[in-house]
């Protein structure tokens, strides 16, 4: 529906919900300068857009396109779906980022989820200033593996034993050959829309880049590597029990997004991923949470903490690296033994487990370990959601949005939205138009509709406030 806003706390799909405000009310004797600080943000947000210039993000873009394909490392950041200039950043700090032409932007993308403390962290980086001292990389083991991996074993419920790797690809790239070497099967299930990876058999009905590009499967992946991946629509349990009377005795197991980051913010519907729990208990297939993007995110424990569900194995990234290159996929300990040396199924990486990112991860998730954090985000995150989506609304926008700790996303429709075909109703052209727009007031989402937006524990109540009043602003114009 309409200007709807999930606070998906039960678990529920993208409907009407309400949420607390960050702000406490203030008395009547407080009214005035309560005017006064909206009447100061109004007058700095026109200032900013009257002096906002890409000229030299230009400039450095146009030699990129020479030197990289698209001009960019990966494909979402070219903006091909928003359309505009990209923007070149030279630095980043608590919950802001500047590009290398001076403007400041209050960031929604937290660098795809990793700075869930905030960016370039005091102590982050002087426990990173004391390792490099010892070196950055020794191809041998180090302690601080041994530290990080006892730290995510006692947070995850699914996880006895780790593997870290170098990326969030790497980990769905291990994860799937090791349920398959456990199980014997070949065949996977995966949803539409969800994304793990860009390795060749999850390059089917993908969402994130795949997804904002508009790509059909990818060109260079051979039939042979995708032909055992199944698909259904995410939420649909119907569609997973008929894969499994079709295929019986064939399917290894379900990879999922317990929570879809990679079609926008969409959340499971009630009992959806107990179902798929179920379903694959009673089929001998393994259950495999895609974490990478929930993981320390949605709670200390991740969504099956959040949930309450605990599948077979899952992967991890992005937080577990505090802002450096990691990933990790783990499960529980028959399954994990399967893993070279100690089993037959081979997976190695030059730089898994280097001592900077073991670093980096351990100092974040001490932090996440504080009491109050996950409160905090659910606060904030929730005050935003309903802020832009009540502008949307009152500006005669179809709107509806969703949001979980510190993870959130709207759409540019009515709504509700539970998978990959419902996103794509959404008013591309709109939310390009809104992106541009909170771009020139100082605000930087993820530039596409279908990627979910972060926050993060530097996030202050000012950050919020000021966003939702240049949403109010754009979303008028639009």
């Amino acid at each position: 529906m309409a200007g709807a806003v999930a606070r998906v706390g039960l678990g529920l799909g993208l409907s009407c919900s309400t949420t607390t405000k960050l702000s406490q009310r203030r008395s009547s004797s407080s009214s005035k300068t309560t005017r006064r600080c909206c009447v100061n943000m109004a007058i700095s947000l026109d200032e900013k857009k009257k002096n906002y210039t890409l000229q030299k993000s230009e400039e450095a873009f146009a030699v990129a396109k020479n030197l990289m394909p698209g001009g960019v490392n990966s494909p979402v950041r070219a903006f091909k779906s928003v359309g505009g200039q990209p923007i070149i950043m030279d630095s980043v700090k608590g919950s802001h980022m500047w590009d290398i032409d001076g403007n400041e932007y209050i960031d929604y993308v937290g660098s795809w989820g990793p700075a869930i403390i905030g960016h370039a962290d005091d102590e982050v980086l002087a426990a990173l200033a004391e390792t490099m001292k010892k070196g950055t990389s020794f191809g041998a083991p180090c302690l601080l593996e041994n530290v990080l991996a006892e730290m995510v074993i006692s947070a995850v419920p699914s996880i006895e034993m780790v593997r870290m790797v170098n990326s969030g690809t790497e980990a769905c790239m291990g994860v799937l050959r090791l349920a398959r070497a456990f199980t014997g099967k070949e065949r996977i299930i995966k949803f539409e829309g969800c994304y793990h990876g860009h390795a060749d058999p999850f390059l089917v009905k993908a969402g994130s880049g795949v997804a904002t590009l508009g790509l059909p499967d990818s060109p260079g992946v051979p039939k042979g590597a995708t032909y055992e991946t199944l698909t259904a629509p995410y939420n649909d349990i119907s569609a997973v029990e008929k894969l499994f009377e079709n295929n019986k005795g064939e399917i290894a197991g379900i990879i999922l997004e317990p929570v879809v980051g990679n079609s926008g913010f969409i959340a499971p519907k009630p009992e959806f991923l107990n179902a798929i729990r179920k379903i694959t208990k009673e089929n001998d297939a393994l259950l495999i949470f895609d974490e990478v993007m929930t993981g320390f995110r949605l709670s200390y424990g991740g969504a099956q903490e959040y949930f309450g569900i605990t599948p077979d194995l899952a992967t991890l990234g992005k937080v577990i690296g505090g802002g450096l290159p990691v990933g990790a996929y783990g499960g529980r300990r028959e399954i994990m033994e399967m893993v070279a040396p100690a089993g037959p199924m081979y997976q190695a990486g030059t730089l898994s487990g280097n001592p900077l990112a073991m670093t980096a991860g351990i100092h974040t998730l001490k932090r996440l370990q504080k009491p109050g954090t996950y409160e905090y985000l659910d606060k904030i995150t929730g005050e935003l959601v309903q802020g832009i989506v009540d502008a949307g609304k009152k500006a005669g926008h179809a709107m509806c949005g969703g949001y979980i700790r510190g993870m959130f996303g709207f759409f540019f429709t009515e709504g509700p939205v539970y998978n990959f075909e419902d996103a794509k109703k959404s008013d591309t052209a709109k939310f390009a138009r809104f992106y541009r727009g909170m771009l020139e007031e100082g605000v930087y989402f993820a530039p596409s509709q279908f990627e979910a937006g972060f926050t993060s524990l530097a996030h202050t109540p000012e950050d919020i406030q000021k966003t939702i009043a240049a949403a109010e602003k754009v979303l008028q114009q639009i």
